[in-house]
């Protein structure tokens, strides 16, 4: 054997050998997404919520609601509304961060909100929509993640404001 067939024998081999390797990682690395991915599937148990939330403004600030959560998210809420923008077709935009804390003392960590409004009256506020992201919390809370939808109305003459909430929360369940 040459020298040269020698040296074409071991790139092939090595060549090969890398080609192996490569397609090894890439098997492992798809099999361990997977794992991962199911694993988190089967880690979750999602259930729909729904309820209702009374508040009064100006409790805390002016800026603040504060009041209680019935239902699923049973226990006490306030909101404060960070902006107030106008929005499309006559619309009201108002940008809010939510705090809950359920009757069994969990917290529940939500995303900013906005909640887009139509003016049925002066100072009287319908929701034409206001989605809410839960992004965690803590006690049954804790990693939890979902998403609820409202309606009602916030009458800023009174300072009150009522909502219907209705949507799904997906918890981890415990592996023991």
């Amino acid at each position: 054997m040459t020298d040269k067939t020698k040296d074409r024998q071991c790139v092939i081999a090595v060549t090969s050998s890398h080609m192996r390797v490569s397609l090894i990682s890439v098997l492992c690395l798809l099999t361990a997404t997977w794992v991962v991915a199911e694993q988190d599937r089967t880690r979750r148990q999602c259930v729909p919520i729904g309820g209702s939330i009374i508040t009064n403004l100006a409790v805390v600030d002016a800026n603040t609601t504060l009041g209680t959560a019935t239902g699923d998210l049973k226990g006490a809420v306030a909101a404060t509304i960070l902006e107030v923008a106008p929005g499309e077709n006559g619309s009201t935009i108002f940008t809010v961060q939510h705090h809950f804390v359920t009757e069994a003392g969990d917290t529940i960590a939500v995303d900013k909100a906005q909640a887009t409004t139509a003016m049925v009256a002066p100072g009287l506020f319908a929701i034409v929509s206001y989605p809410v992201t839960i992004v965690g919390g803590t006690g049954r809370f804790d990693g939890a993640t979902g998403s609820f939808e409202n309606i009602g109305e916030a009458d800023l003459n009174t300072g009150h404001t009522v909502f219907r909430y209705q949507g799904r929360v997906c918890f981890k369940v415990s592996e023991k």
